[in-house]
């Protein structure tokens, strides 16, 4: 047996990939969301850099949900993209992705990822990995072709691409952990729930 903890891991998150990834390597998972308003978290911590910006909420995710869930492990995941001290947010519209892509095309941008986990409503571990990728150039035609194709996808995460699904097609270099650019630093998260004994060692 894998999980030795006796109920399953709660994933503050409603992301997927994440839940998909931590289901995968065998851990028994409960989903829920943290419900913040993520902009209101990030004004009361002031300016920080978008890798501490994408701790500081992994930390409030995970933290809120853990005081809903007495005695429980819950993991909250954030992830930031920036391209040299220009922050992007996920576009709200096919205009606004294709504005990103036009930035993003032929330079190579970080993807901060951050995973926090609390108990009890105190956050028990953090930590953030980075990764760097970098776009091909992209012609306008190319972006129409590509924004065509994923549809609304483009509007659910930051930088408009997926690149476990169409957003492979715009790169053309990665430099960083596979799980970091999905948005969760797994290695990590798993040698701290071994250490706690809550994982198979």
């Amino acid at each position: 047996m894998l999980w030795l903890a006796p109920q399953p891991l709660v994933v503050a998150s409603k992301s997927a990939a994440r839940r998909a990834m931590l289901a995968a390597c065998g851990l028994p998972i409960e989903a829920t969301e943290a419900d913040l308003d993520e902009r209101a978290v990030e004004s009361r911590s002031g300016p920080v850099p978008p890798d501490q910006a994408a701790l500081v909420l992994a930390r409030e995710k995970a933290r809120v949900v853990a005081v809903r869930c007495p005695g429980r492990y819950v993991v909250g995941a954030d992830q930031t993209l920036a391209l040299g001290e220009i922050r992007f947010n996920k576009p709200e519209d096919r205009a606004g992705a294709r504005e990103q892509l036009r930035a993003l095309s032929g330079r190579t941008h970080a993807l901060h990822s951050a995973v926090a986990v609390a108990k009890d409503g105190r956050v028990i571990f953090g930590h953030i990995e980075t990764a760097r990728l970098t776009m091909r150039r992209l012609t306008d035609r190319f972006i129409d072709v590509y924004l065509d194709t994923a549809g609304d996808a483009v509007t659910t995460t930051v930088g408009a691409y997926q690149l476990e699904r169409l957003g492979v097609h715009l790169f053309e270099r990665i430099e960083g952990d596979h799980f970091t650019i999905l948005g969760l630093p797994l290695f990590s998260l798993l040698a701290f729930f071994r250490r706690e004994g809550c994982l198979a060692g």
